[in-house]
């Protein structure tokens, strides 16, 4: 079977625009969780929850950071019977523990964790089958056009532009 250029070019343009088509929701999750995680290390959007309990008595540092169930938990000092740790404080001896929770809001809670899906997520063939979506879409845009038109030729100065610019984020 012969395929000429045309034939190549209007195939691309027709499994990327319906690909595109498909993808236009999770590339809006994508693109706002992306950006929401720009200001991860702030508090930007993040609800805060006040928490007073009582625990058992006498835990170690370790077991108090498994006991509230806080990943990355050390304790900063202690003072006498009283453990401070970030956003919060633990007496050994009455159990009372009083810590502070910055959360995100549910469903931005979801977006956020789509995007940093790891292989152990249930859904982390999602993410594989976007991160070929897109690689897809930047090979495809190279067959839109012919490439003895104008506009293909200019497309070129501008891929160059954005490789450049790429290249000097990350290594600048």
């Amino acid at each position: 079977m012969k395929f000429n250029n045309r034939q190549v070019s209007n195939n691309f343009r027709v499994v990327h625009r319906y690909l595109g088509f498909f993808l236009a929701g999770i590339m809006a999750v994508y693109s706002v969780s992306g950006m929401i995680l720009v200001f991860r290390d702030t508090d930007f959007l993040k609800k805060v929850t006040v928490h007073e309990k009582v625990i058992d008595t006498s835990l170690s540092a370790e077991e108090l950071g498994k006991a509230l169930e806080m990943r990355r938990f050390k304790v900063d000092k202690q003072e006498g019977d009283v453990m401070f740790f970030r956003d919060g404080q633990y007496n050994s001896t009455t159990g009372d523990v009083t810590y502070t929770e910055k959360k995100m809001p549910y469903f931005l809670d979801k977006m956020i964790h789509l995007h940093k899906s790891k292989s152990a997520d249930p859904l982390f063939f999602l993410n594989i089958f976007f991160g070929l979506s897109l690689f897809f879409f930047v090979i495809s845009s190279f067959w839109m056009f012919m490439p003895s038109a104008p506009v293909f030729k200019k497309g070129l100065y501008f891929t160059a532009g954005g490789i450049i610019l790429t290249l000097i984020l990350l290594f600048v």
